[in-house]
């Protein structure tokens, strides 16, 4: 019954490593698979660009020759240097409700990360923020959306028997789609239209259309995202990568942006139907006819997920998120959506919170990214 770490250093253990989450998760109602394909490139260091600037170790844990556990660690150089810490993040960490595998895992990373001189470990948290970060508190009978960690109660109680405490929580707000627009809408609304130079909407009804914008919303998410918890500004390599993890998945119809008038973005709002239920349907696989039931999810669904949003330091207070706020519900009812999906917002994060609010959202999942000194 003696649990055995190896280190992932070949396609076999790389593929326990990627499938061990469907046996842990088999009856686990809410669960949603990973889209496979995607998971074989983010994996691999020769196709993620976020291995270039990241030592990275990925270990399983062994039990009577069952792999039953699994954790990466990343360390992080550009966020450390920057910030002036050794923190070492972990991510991606599965295992039954077994401690003995559970402590195993993180002693296995706790001693790596000691070699490579770090003093911390910090975590659910990847590459960056826009990888699934933190586990949930609150909310565990909820659906989960995708860039999301799903995970059961246990998860939370052997990591605090084993001393690890708070770091940050994150928050999910359900927002109700209104049938009209509140009226402090609808004053911003008028002000704004009222005003001459103001920056120009562009909206997209095909793929193609994004294309030449993403390294500029790319580049200003660098920007306007600098001070945010666990952030790591994308290479131009990165931005590619990160585009053609997503932009196939998005109708582009709710893709907002705001441009000056030399074609600068200054604002942008990306959301996505929640195509869950479809995933779900295909087992994460999208060949040879898993991508229908995808398809066919985002047209059915009901939720719209939020991903991405961004302002021009010089730009905010000028209403520009209201605009986009407000092209993006009408694009939303005309696809039928009822109520949006937060994504994830760090609870210190008091004006988008307020935003949230005012839009009758309230809070429906809790995550919680973990610490701990090694």
């Amino acid at each position: 019954m003696t649990v055995q770490i190896k280190e992932v250093t070949t396609r076999k253990l790389m593929r326990e490593f990627i499938h061990l989450p469907a046996k842990i998760h088999k009856n686990h109602s809410n669960w949603v698979p990973p889209i496979y394909m995607d998971e074989w490139t983010y994996f691999n260091p020769k196709k993620n660009r976020a291995f270039d600037h990241c030592t990275t170790v990925l270990y399983v844990a062994e039990k009577n020759n069952e792999v039953v556990g699994r954790i990466m660690g990343i360390i992080s150089h550009q966020y450390n240097e920057t910030h002036k810490i050794n923190d070492v993040r972990f991510c991606y960490l599965e295992t039954y409700n077994d401690s003995e595998v559970f402590n195993a895992l993180i002693e296995a990373l706790s001693v790596w990360s000691k070699k490579k001189g770090m003093k911390r470990m910090v975590g659910p948290l990847g590459f960056s923020d826009k990888d699934p970060q933190g586990w949930l508190i609150e909310g565990y009978n909820e659906p989960i959306v995708i860039a999301t960690n799903c995970n059961f109660p246990y998860i939370n109680k052997m990591a605090e028997d084993l001393f690890f405490a708070k770091e940050v929580d994150l928050v999910v707000y359900r927002v109700p789609i209104p049938d009209e627009l509140p009226e402090f809408y609808k004053s911003i609304y008028k002000r704004f239209t009222s005003r001459l130079n103001n920056p120009i909407l562009k909206e997209f009804t095909k793929r193609s259309q994004v294309k030449p914008y993403i390294h500029k919303v790319l580049t200003l998410l660098n920007e306007t995202f600098a001070g945010i918890y666990g952030f790591v500004p994308f290479t131009l390599k990165e931005m590619d990568d990160f585009a053609n993890r997503y932009l196939y998945l998005i109708n582009p119809r709710f893709i907002k942006i705001f441009i000056d008038g030399n074609d600068k973005v200054v604002s942008f709002l990306v959301a996505m139907s929640d195509i869950s239920e479809g995933i779900k349907k295909s087992k994460g696989y999208l060949l040879p006819w898993g991508f229908i039931p995808l398809l066919t999810a985002g047209r059915k669904s009901k939720q719209l997920n939020l991903l991405l949003g961004g302002i021009d330091p010089d730009y905010q207070g000028r209403g520009l998120d209201v605009m986009m706020g407000i092209k993006l519900i009408e694009s939303a009812k005309k696809a039928g959506k009822v109520v949006i999906d937060s994504h994830l917002e760090l609870e210190t994060n008091v004006k988008v919170r307020a935003e949230m609010e005012k839009m009758g959202g309230q809070v429906y999942k809790r995550y919680r990214i973990y610490q701990k000194t090694l």
